[in-house]
C-alpha cells in the first residue's frame, strides 16, 4: 500500500491530502511524486481519471513558501473547465500552506483577471491562448518561474496550441523543472519533450487494454430517426443515478437536452455556447443531484471528473476511437462499475469495428428495450422507491388522512395503479424534433496514437462527403433544405453542411470560439494540426 507519508511531506500537506480523502497514492501519483520532489524533469503518461493532478499538485505545493510574492509555477491546459478543475485542486492541496493560485481561461472578463493577478497568485492555471494575452499585456510576467506543468499536452497539441506553447516556455528561465503528462505519446509530443526537458524521466501507468473493464459497453444498431425515443426507453429501463449522454454538435446538444427535459427527464446540456456563469451553473446541478442527465458535447466535457457517473450514452459516434474512449472513461471510475451505450446507424458499423480494433475491446451488441420492457423498468424504479419510503422512518403522518379517505371510496389496487400511472408519467405526447446528423463513416486509417509508440496518432483521409441518415428522416424530425442523397436510389432531404475532411475529432474544440478577442478564439477554438489537409469543415 502507498500511504502519502512515505513522501516525506510537510504536515500541512498532509492535512490537505487526509481532508480531500486521499488514503493511497494512485500508480501514477506513487511513481511521480518523489522524481517531481527530486527537482527532475518528467513525462508522465497516464489517462484521464487516474489522478494524475495530485501527481503533480502535491509536489508543487510542497516546493512553494507561503511567503512567496511572485508567480513560481506556470499550470498549462487544454481547456478553461480543465483549467477550473485543476485550480480547484490545486487550492484544495495548498489552503494549510496559504498559497494563492489562480486559473486563467478565455471567456472570463480579461478585466478581472487582472485585478485577481494584484493578489500575487504562486501558481498560475491557464489556458496557453489567454496566457499569451497576459504576457502580451504585460500584465503576467514568467521571469520567476521555477516549475512548469503541461497538464493533456496531447490535447493541447491537437487543439492548436503548439505555437502558443512554444511562445510561453521561451519566455520561461532555463533553469526551472518541466513536467509533461500526456495520456499519448505521438511525435509531435516527444518533440516538444526533446525540445524543452532535460533529461526527463518517462513515467508510464498505461493499462495495457485501452477500454476500462470496469465498464460494461454495449450498443443498439438504430435508424437515426429512432434515436431519442430508443434513448428514452434506455433511460426508463435501466435508470442512471448520473448519466452523461454525448452528441456530435451544439446544435444536437441543445436540441437534445430540451427534448429530453420536455419529456420530463431531469436534464440540462453543456456546450461551447453557454456563458462561463451558464457553464458553472448547469455542473453544479449535476455534481449535487438537482439533474441526473448531462448532454454535452466532447471538448465541453473534456477533462470533467464527477464521481457517480453510472452511464454513459453515446447519442452520436464519436469521429475516432480516443474520444470514445474518453467519452466511457466518465464511468467506471475510482474501481466502481459503469455502463457505456452506443447508438450506432447502420451506415456506421464500419466505424464501430474500427473502434473496437483499436481499443481492443469487443462491444456487445443489445436489442432495444420494447415499450413495454421500458415501461416495466420505470414501474419497477418506482415501486422500489414506494417501499424505501414505506420502510423508512419517514413520517408520513400529513398523509394518511387522505390516504384513508380514498381507501374507503376505492379499492386499493386501482388506488395504487393510478398512483402509479401518475409517477411514471412519461409525456410521450409531447412533439419532439431533432435535426438528424451526417453519419461517422470509417476512414480506414492507420492508429498510432496511445500505447506509447512513436508516430502521431491516424494518418491523414482525404476530404469526402458524407451521405445523409438511414430512415428518411420521418418520424418528428425536422428536414432541412438542400443536398439530397442519391447514393443507393434513395433520397432523403438535409440541411446543407460542408463536407468534413476525415481528420481527428480534435476538429471539435473549434466550437467554443466566436466569443471575441483573438485570445479568447485561439483559447477555445483551435481545430486540429492538420487542418491544412483540408479546407473545409462540419459546421459546429
Amino acid at each position: 500500500m502507498n500511504t502519502f507519508t512515505q513522501f516525506g511531506l510537510e504536515q500541512d500537506v498532509l492535512q490537505a491530502i487526509s481532508e480531500m480523502g486521499f488514503e493511497e497514492a494512485t500508480p501514477i501519483q506513487a511513481k511521480a511524486i518523489p522524481v517531481a520532489i527530486a527537482g527532475k524533469d518528467m513525462i508522465g503518461q497516464a489517462q484521464t481519471g487516474t489522478g494524475k493532478t495530485a501527481a503533480f499538485g502535491i509536489p508543487l505545493i510542497s516546493k512553494i513558501a507561503a511567503s512567496e510574492d511572485r508567480i513560481v509555477a506556470l499550470i498549462m491546459a487544454p481547456t478553461r473547465e480543465l483549467a477550473i478543475q485543476v485550480a480547484e485542486e490545486i487550492e484544495k492541496l495548498g489552503r494549510f500552506k496559504g498559497l494563492r493560485s489562480l486559473a486563467i481561461y478565455g471567456g472570463q472578463d480579461i478585466s478581472r483577471q487582472i485585478r485577481s493577478l494584484k493578489r500575487k497568485p504562486q501558481i498560475i492555471i491557464g489556458t496557453p491562448g489567454r496566457l499569451l494575452d497576459h504576457i502580451n499585456r504585460k500584465t503576467i510576467r514568467l521571469d520567476d518561474v521555477r516549475t512548469v506543468i503541461l497538464d493533456e499536452a496531447d490535447e493541447m497539441l491537437d487543439m492548436g496550441f503548439m505555437e502558443d506553447i512554444q511562445s510561453i516556455l521561451k519566455l520561461v528561465p532555463d533553469e526551472r523543472q518541466t513536467l509533461l503528462f500526456s495520456a499519448t505519446m505521438p511525435s509531435n509530443i516527444q518533440r516538444l519533450a526533446q525540445q524543452f526537458l532535460r533529461n526527463p524521466e518517462h513515467i508510464s501507468v498505461m493499462s495495457k487494454v485501452v477500454s476500462a473493464p470496469s465498464i460494461q459497453q454495449f450498443y443498439v444498431e438504430v435508424q437515426e430517426r429512432m434515436k431519442f425515443d430508443g434513448l428514452c426507453r434506455l433511460l426508463d429501463m435501466e435508470p442512471p443515478e448520473l448519466a452523461i449522454i454525448f452528441g456530435r454538435t451544439k446544435r444536437r446538444v441543445a436540441e437534445l437536452s430540451e427534448a429530453l427535459m420536455k419529456r420530463g427527464y431531469a436534464c440540462d446540456g453543456l456546450h461551447g455556447d453557454l456563458s462561463q456563469n451558464q457553464r458553472d451553473t448547469v455542473m453544479r446541478k449535476f455534481r449535487d443531484g438537482s439533474i441526473d442527465v448531462l448532454v454535452a458535447t466532447d471538448v465541453a466535457a473534456r477533462g470533467l471528473d464527477v464521481s457517480g457517473v453510472t452511464h454513459v450514452i453515446n447519442f452520436d459516434l464519436p469521429q475516432d476511437p480516443e474520444s470514445y474512449v474518453h467519452r466511457i472513461g466518465r464511468t467506471g471510475r475510482a474501481g466502481k462499475e459503469g455502463t457505456s451505450w452506443s447508438f450506432v446507424t447502420a451506415r456506421e458499423t464500419d466505424h464501430l469495428h474500427f473502434i473496437e480494433k483499436v481499443t481492443r475491446h469487443r462491444i456487445t451488441k443489445k436489442i432495444l428495450p420494447t415499450l413495454s420492457e421500458a415501461m416495466e423498468g420505470k414501474q419497477k424504479l418506482m415501486a422500489e422507491r414506494i417501499m424505501e419510503t414505506v420502510g423508512s422512518e419517514e413520517d408520513l403522518t400529513a398523509y394518511r388522512w387522505v390516504a384513508m379517505q380514498l381507501l374507503e371510496q376505492y379499492d386499493s389496487v386501482q388506488l395504487l395503479a393510478a398512483a402509479m400511472k401518475l409517477l411514471t408519467s412519461d409525456k410521450k405526447d409531447v412533439n419532439v424534433e431533432l435535426t438528424p446528423e451526417d453519419p461517422i463513416r470509417s476512414k480506414k486509417r492507420k492508429f498510432e496514437g496511445s500505447r506509447g509508440g512513436s508516430g502521431g496518432g491516424y494518418g491523414g483521409s482525404g476530404g469526402r462527403r458524407y451521405g445523409g441518415s438511414s430512415g428518411g428522416g420521418s418520424g418528428g424530425y425536422r428536414q432541412g433544405q438542400g443536398r439530397s442523397d442519391s447514393r443507393g436510389g434513395s433520397s432523403s432531404s438535409y440541411g446543407q453542411r460542408k463536407p468534413y475532411n476525415g481528420s481527428s475529432s480534435r476538429n471539435s474544440g473549434r466550437e467554443e470560439g466566436n466569443r471575441g478577442g483573438r485570445s479568447e478564439r485561439r483559447d477555445d477554438s483551435r481545430s486540429s494540426s492538420s487542418r491544412s489537409n483540408s479546407e473545409n469543415f462540419v459546421n459546429i
